[in-house]
């Protein structure tokens, strides 16, 4: 029987159990939710901030989406880009179950979601030499569990507030592709029938679907 024991580590509330690895208190049961950040350019925030994010091909922790809880990871980045060119979004995220990284070749290093984790987890100051920064990181496997909520930084007022209203356009057009989604599964069946001495004659069972006749039933 695994022994286990509750803690409070950077933000985290976990369980350690034998394996070493560590869960996110499950409420509701796909996990906790947590405000991390991600740098882009200018350009790629704008493509995210429309499309979503695109799982990375390959990295530290092998394919995911590369976020941190400190903001200030996220800032740093792209690298290469100038700070005029460096935009870092906040976001939702649900993390799932969640696999602790704080050793270099770690054997789970890259193959933590084939064995049943939803996030890697690279703790700050954990000595890995990947992670020279020192600086706490995660790799979200399924870009899904990530939404774009708030701009934390960007290169001028001008930019972010453009991100900003993006943003509130994207959801605004979530949310009613939603709600057509929604009604168009709604069916209806209406029996319109002609009556002789108050007995019905014969009957027709009308299906509509969102309002619209689609098909009908004819009874005699």
């Amino acid at each position: 029987m695994s022994n286990s024991t509750s803690v409070d580590f950077y933000g985290w509330e976990v369980s350690y159990d034998d394996d070493h690895h560590l869960t996110a208190e499950q409420e509701p049961t796909a996990g906790r939710i947590y405000t991390m950040y991600h740098g882009a350019s200018v350009n790629n925030a704008r493509s995210i901030i429309r499309n979503g994010f695109n799982q990375s091909r390959d990295g530290m922790l092998g394919p995911g989406v590369y976020i941190s809880r400190d903001q200030k990871k996220a800032d740093r980045y792209p690298i290469n880009n100038p700070p005029t060119d460096r935009v870092s979004l906040k976001l939702k995220v649900d993390v799932g179950k969640v696999k602790k990284i704080d050793t270099d070749n770690n054997a789970m290093q890259k193959t933590w979601h084939s064995n049943g984790y939803d996030t890697a987890w690279v703790p700050p100051n954990c000595g890995m030499k990947a992670v020279p920064s020192g600086l706490e990181e995660d790799c979200v496997w399924d870009p899904k569990r990530i939404e774009v909520i708030d701009i934390a930084r960007a290169p001028s007022d001008a930019i972010k507030n453009e991100l900003q209203a993006l943003i509130t356009q994207t959801r605004s057009l979530k949310n009613t592709t939603s709600q057509q989604n929604n009604q168009s599964g709604t069916t209806l069946w209406v029996a319109k029938c002609n009556f002789l001495n108050t007995l019905p004659l014969d009957c027709k069972m009308e299906h509509s679907e969102a309002g619209n006749l689609k098909s009908h039933i004819e009874y005699k």
